[in-house]
């Protein structure tokens, strides 16, 4: 059990504080249709690209390719899947997914209160993306200035969840020791065990209900229920949060 008091909060950004599935189902819908109009699998798009998005990230995540050359490999996987014809420029092709994805950024309805009800603690977003197009969300989503620094493995030595030293140098950023500081997201892995091996506490944002939580975690189905977890009384109730 970890007993220092909890001094500062890291939120995810993706699935956390924006709605990403909900921007990223529309963008590529949106763009399928306009190259092949009435496509028959157009409904399957969404859930396809989504799977593309975890191996490619990953890649890059390791350095084995670069960021945009990630963005090249999901567009010609697409189209390959959906028996589209291969775009001559991926990159433009690509461009015209994230604008439509861009315009699509919304924040979650409960982000700014959660955000705004922990003032009294440090604050900072942790998160796998790119620095330039994540500091751009919170933007975007009027959290700019309100949720502190937003932290990716650019600013990180090349460090992302759920390598340790991703929690620690975020820890660090904050000004804490890992133990007091605690990370909310809504990937078990990376946002709920990761840290807590890390030596950082954590709590599952579960939107969906899906599942019980990870033995040992506390969970949460709204940002809205996170002050409370963190008040004095509602802490000391919770022998196991992470």
């Amino acid at each position: 059990m970890i007993t220092s008091a909890v001094r500062g909060v890291l939120f995810d950004l993706d699935g956390t504080l924006l709605d990403h599935r909900a921007a990223a189902d529309a963008g590529i819908t949106a763009w399928v249709a306009e190259r092949a109009p009435g496509h028959p699998r157009l409904a399957e798009a969404a859930r396809l690209w989504e799977a593309l998005e975890e191996p490619h990230l990953a890649a890059w995540h390791a350095g084995e390719c670069s960021w945009q050359e990630q963005r090249r490999r999901r567009v010609r996987a697409l189209c390959a899947e959906l028996g589209l014809d291969l775009p001559d420029d991926p990159d433009t092709a690509f461009a015209s997914y994230a604008r439509r994805y861009r315009e699509a950024w919304r924040a979650y309805p409960d982000a700014a209160a959660a955000v705004a009800a922990l003032r009294g603690f440090r604050l900072g977003v942790l998160t796998n993306g790119a620095q330039e197009m994540q500091e751009a969300k919170v933007r975007a989503i009027g959290l700019a200035g309100q949720v502190g620094p937003v932290l990716t493995g650019e600013v990180l030595d090349g460090c992302y969840k759920p390598a340790p030293a991703c929690y620690t140098g975020a820890a660090a950023a904050l000004g804490l020791p890992p133990e007091q500081v605690l990370l909310v997201g809504d990937d078990v892995a990376k946002d709920v065990t990761g840290p807590a091996a890390a030596g950082m506490r954590s709590v599952w944002l579960d939107r969906l209900g899906v599942a019980p939580p990870p033995a040992g975690f506390p969970r949460i189905t709204t940002l809205a229920e996170l002050p409370a977890l963190l008040s004095g009384e509602h802490l000391s109730g919770h022998s196991d949060l992470g």
